[in-house]
């Protein structure tokens, strides 16, 4: 694949450097794409001011897993999730094997597709949401596409769920986080799951990338410490443009299953000290598989020298395990929000921080509670002073587990884990063929998606 570059700036999102201590954001670094360090071949010639870059680089295309099913081992089922009264289509609906840990959710339109292996006996889904009743259906063993379920709204009466034993919410958030090694799993866990990034300039796609990936979970007993992401199979759809000249590089996304998981990294929001800095109120109560929540609201209640976050906690009622967890930057200092997320700014540059915000899920089985989901989206708006308007762009990374093992799990080995210096669309090739993902279940991409995806197939020369 050529490269041409041409006088550019490129942002590198980084999306370890949130999780340490009470530096609680995201950095973006910004460097001249040649200072690449990647393991690629570079051949350079060196043209600058009125003269041009050209870079050839050899990219790893990760090939497919062997342990991959043929298309003929599974058949799918798809279709859209709804509400059973209003006909609204459900985003973030779980969608699971009965009996399994085989599992996808659906996208923004309501969306899914749940590939089973002929070999599983099982022949039973259940779709599960916040707020409404789980509902099951029974399916054949043959292909279903383009069907509808509905979902009902699940109400709680006040004398179903009783939360007065909980006069102060901080005192039932200091009772999740006491609990967490008792509701976690205390063994190794092998997780695969699948992971997307989209970056948006304005409306249009500049960048996706996808890919399949085993994510090594340690006990929770003991931290994040040797949990690492190994790519099994991956892909990129890039729509680069002649006259960018600002590009912007999600840096180590994968990884987002190690460091977004909040429960096992308590720096960011669980850590105990942590919890006199923000106000605690309960909200009203909810139902997520079929199992009473608390809902406690919290947000900063006094501006420090680092932003802080405001957002929910779902507490299950029987175990007090967080099931699900929604947080994003206090965004009131944006000053101080920008020094934290930016640095080595070209001086010509200006950067505007709109949202960071995130949704951690976990759903429990056999009385233990699992990671499941992650979103993680960033607005902002940056371009060059000498232009009169702002652009606006858009980075978007979600994940979710699709299956799991805890039997003859081995760790990850520093070699084969996915770098959190790496940028995951430098690591795949441009790949269009939609059986790309064979038997892997995956999150239906998103109408306006599938379209820009049809706009983004051309030559394997990409000029920036």
């Amino acid at each position: 694949m050529q490269i041409i570059l041409k006088k550019k700036v490129v942002i590198y999102f980084d999306i370890q450097t949130i999780f340490t201590k009470f530096v609680t954001i995201n950095t973006y670094s910004m460097r001249i794409l040649t200072n690449t360090g990647y393991e690629a071949i570079i051949q350079m010639k060196h043209k600058l001011y009125g003269q041009t870059w050209l870079l050839l680089l050899s990219l790893l295309f990760l090939a497919p897993a062997m342990r991959a099913q043929s298309d003929d081992d599974f058949f799918s089922i798809g279709g859209v999730v709804k509400h059973a009264t209003s006909k609204k289509s459900l985003e973030y609906v779980n969608v699971s094997v009965v009996g399994t840990n085989i599992g996808t959710i659906s996208n923004e339109n309501g969306e899914f597709v749940l590939k089973i292996g002929n070999g599983l006996t099982v022949r039973e889904i259940e779709l599960s949401c916040v707020g409404y009743y789980n509902a099951r259906q029974t399916v054949s063993a043959s292909n279903v596409s383009n069907q509808v379920f509905y979902l009902s709204p699940r109400s709680v009466e006040l004398d179903e769920f009783e939360v007065l034993g909980w006069k102060n919410p901080a005192d039932l958030v200091t009772a999740a986080i006491d609990r967490v090694t008792q509701n976690y799993s205390a063994t190794p866990n092998l997780l695969t799951a699948f992971y997307r990034e989209t970056i948006q300039k304005g409306k249009r796609y500049i960048n996706v990338s996808e890919a399949v990936m085993d994510v090594y979970k340690s006990p929770y007993k003991v931290g994040a410490v040797g949990d690492r992401v190994q790519i099994l199979k991956g892909r990129k759809l890039l729509s680069p443009n002649q006259k960018d000249t600002l590009a912007v590089k999600l840096v180590g996304g994968p990884n987002t299953a190690v460091f977004v998981d909040v429960v096992k990294n308590p720096d960011v929001l669980l850590d105990k000290e942590l919890l006199r800095y923000y106000v605690y109120t309960m909200g009203e109560t909810t139902s997520i598989d079929d199992r009473l929540h608390y809902v406690v609201y919290f947000k900063p209640q006094m501006l420090v020298s680092q932003p802080l976050y405001a957002g929910t906690y779902y507490i299950d009622k029987e175990t007090l395990a967080f099931t699900r967890i929604e947080f994003s930057m206090d965004m009131r200092d944006k000053d101080e929000v920008t020094k934290l997320i930016v640095r080595n700014k070209p001086s010509g540059l200006r950067f505007t921080p709109d949202e960071l915000s995130y949704i951690v899920a976990y759903k429990q089985h056999n009385g233990k509670s699992y990671l499941n989901y992650i979103r993680n989206e960033m607005r902002f708006r940056c371009d060059w002073k000498r232009k009169l308007f702002f652009t606006h762009y858009t980075i978007i990374s979600e994940m979710v587990m699709t299956n799991r093992t805890d039997e003859n799990v081995t760790k990850i080995t520093g070699k084969n884990a996915f770098s959190s210096g790496h940028s995951l669309s430098e690591k795949v090739m441009s790949y269009y063929d939609k059986d790309f993902w064979g038997s892997y279940n995956i999150i239906e991409p998103t109408e306006s998606l599938e379209s820009a995806v049809t706009k983004l197939k051309r030559t394997d020369t990409v000029v920036f």
